[in-house]
């Protein structure tokens, strides 16, 4: 692992939110320096993106587990902030109710439903954030890895159990807000989310958050356990040979990943301002999947750096041409596997070790 570029990403995530939060803020609206409002939730909501382009990077760059259902641990996430915002809103919605969410009252629930309570309590609920995305990627990665299901077989496993979400959570009598989902957030900590500063800080907050991921991933992977993995990741049958037993270690990856993608998630809905079962589609995985294939698999930075740039590109396209994005994406998919395998980062790494020319080495 390259500890250079790792340093310039941090340096560059956190330098850039700080910049953009602090031109928000101090500078005024007729300035040309001044960054508008909108602009520091869209760099917020890249970041949250970039989490979850490094928690797949994780399992897929360095342990070979190809997530084609990331997006729900992600939505999980987001699930339990939204959850946490909604019970701050108390008696402030259109209905007035004081311990039900407007969607509950709407379709006629009579109390609060016990996987509910305790989310008015802000240590509680981000505990949630993190319990739930681990809970689940625990038992999902012990009954996978135990049985030895690999390769394509857990790929599908893996979009079949998000795909299995996004249905339950359509589902009104999940006590989830349906197909709507949750919305209408007002404060966060006490903080009113539509002031410039708590935008300002949301922004900060998600690039440190990001910073620190990009440090535990790499202490991770560079680490004896990330050699492991990487040696498991290439040749499985001969790691277990040597006396190592790779369900565990890909267990411990795969929930470390899953967490850091719930957190990922519960940053992103203050910033965009609603959380719905779409979060959980599998066509988000696959997205996140070509983030990282984008920016080079295996490499860390590289998945921040394409979730960034083909989310950016996403949200230039999808406003200009709407009906062009999903032919882009796929065009972008198929070049970068012919032309690109190692991504943007391996390809200038390939470039660094490439030979010298014999004129060159003639001088």
């Amino acid at each position: 692992m390259n500890r250079l570029a790792v340093g310039l990403c941090l340096v560059a995530v956190v330098g850039g939110a700080v910049a953009l939060a602090t031109l928000n803020l101090g500078t005024a609206p007729e300035s040309p320096w001044h960054v508008p409002p909108y602009v520091v939730s869209l760099v917020g909501k890249y970041l949250c993106y970039a989490i979850l382009a490094l928690a797949v990077d994780l399992v897929w760059g360095f342990a070979g587990i190809l997530s084609l259902g990331h997006a729900a641990f992600f939505a999980l996430g987001g699930y339990a902030m939204g959850m946490y915002l909604m019970r701050q809103i108390a008696g402030r919605g259109v209905y007035g109710n004081a311990t039900l969410p407007d969607f509950m009252v709407f379709l006629n629930w009579k109390e609060l439903p016990w996987y509910w309570l305790g989310f008015d309590n802000p240590l509680y609920a981000g505990l949630m954030v993190v319990a739930v995305p681990g809970l689940l990627a625990l038992v999902f990665g012990w009954l996978a890895f135990r049985s030895r299901v690999s390769g394509v077989y857990l790929s599908i496993i893996t979009q079949a159990l998000t795909y299995a979400l996004l249905l339950a959570f359509f589902r009104n009598d999940m006590g989830f807000g349906g197909n709507n989902g949750l919305t209408d957030f007002k404060e966060i900590y006490s903080f009113p989310l539509q002031a410039d500063a708590t935008r300002a800080g949301l922004l900060v907050a998600t690039a440190g958050v990001l910073g620190l991921s990009l440090l535990l991933s790499a202490g991770i992977v560079g680490s004896r356990f990330g050699r492991v993995l990487i040696a498991m990741r290439d040749a499985e049958s001969r790691t277990r040979f040597l006396g190592y037993r790779p369900e565990r270690y890909k267990l411990f990856v795969w929930v470390v990943s899953a967490i850091m993608a719930g957190i990922g998630g519960a940053l992103y809905v203050p910033q965009v301002g609603i959380i719905n079962p779409s979060e959980f589609s599998p066509a988000n995985s696959i997205e996140a999947v070509i983030w990282v294939a984008v920016g080079g698999r295996g490499t860390l930075v590289g998945a921040v750096l394409g979730a960034i740039l083909v989310s950016s590109g996403k949200t230039w396209l999808t406003g200009a041409l709407p009906e062009v994005w999903l032919f882009a994406l796929g065009g972008l998919f198929i070049f970068v596997t012919l032309f690109l395998p190692a991504g943007i980062i391996g390809a200038f790494r390939r470039r660094e070790r490439a030979p010298l020319p014999a004129e060159k080495l003639v001088e």
